[in-house]
């Protein structure tokens, strides 16, 4: 149980950063060509916007959603991580179905991980070396958080290259992939009800987290 809460934490962390990445690159210079050195400045960055920012540390909904459709957007394959996470239901679906679950999956994200920002006043980053060659299309760079008191987390980023850069599409933490811990809840909904079980979910859980 212990760990199944710190996962979670972490996991509301790694979001956090996710998003967090993606707004201070809407603020900083396009042309980054390392795919660590991206990932290495916007944490420090990120960080310290979390810090002078009190509505984002009290999970302002209203202001967290309006910097994800300015910044997260541009800046990360949302629908490659919707996709992911939504699996075989994802190619059955149509135009407007995977329009929906992007919509939902966004929303859900940023109101299940809101509480965590005030998490990320206190930690530090550590930064490992890159393994990859110059010509890879896909990379993974890997961090630790490194808390107030305890041992460092692994918190690793997934990103792609693209003609617009490189864009991250996932984030691992303490072995978990967060799009992974995701799939199997939606595939037994798709499985049960549908793509439209699955949208009609995530709306009514999206609902609920409001009213919370």
């Amino acid at each position: 149980m212990v760990l199944k809460r710190l996962t979670h934490r972490m996991l509301s962390l790694a979001a956090v950063m996710l998003l967090g990445c993606a707004f201070v690159q809407g603020n900083a210079q396009a042309s980054i060509s390392a795919p660590d050195e991206l990932i290495k400045r916007i944490s420090t960055e990120v960080l310290g916007t979390i810090q002078k920012d009190k509505t984002l540390q009290d999970g302002d909904i209203d202001k967290l959603i309006k910097l994800v459709d300015e910044r997260v957007m541009p800046n990360v394959n949302f629908t490659r991580m919707t996709a992911s996470a939504v699996g075989r239901g994802w190619r059955e679906a149509s135009v407007e179905q995977k329009n929906q679950l992007t919509q939902e999956f966004k929303l859900l994200l940023i109101r299940t991980y809101a509480g965590a920002f005030s998490q990320a006043k206190d930690v530090k980053m550590q930064f490992i070396p890159l393994r990859a060659a110059p010509d890879d299309s896909e990379v993974i760079v890997r961090t630790r958080v490194v808390p107030p008191r305890g041992e460092a987390i692994q918190l690793d980023y997934r990103l792609e290259r693209t003609p617009q850069g490189w864009k991250i599409y996932d984030v691992n933490v303490l072995g978990v992939w967060l799009v992974e811990n995701y799939r199997n809840s939606f595939a037994q909904e798709i499985n049960k009800s549908g793509v439209d079980g699955l949208i009609r979910t995530l709306r009514q859980k999206n609902i609920d987290l409001a009213k919370g």
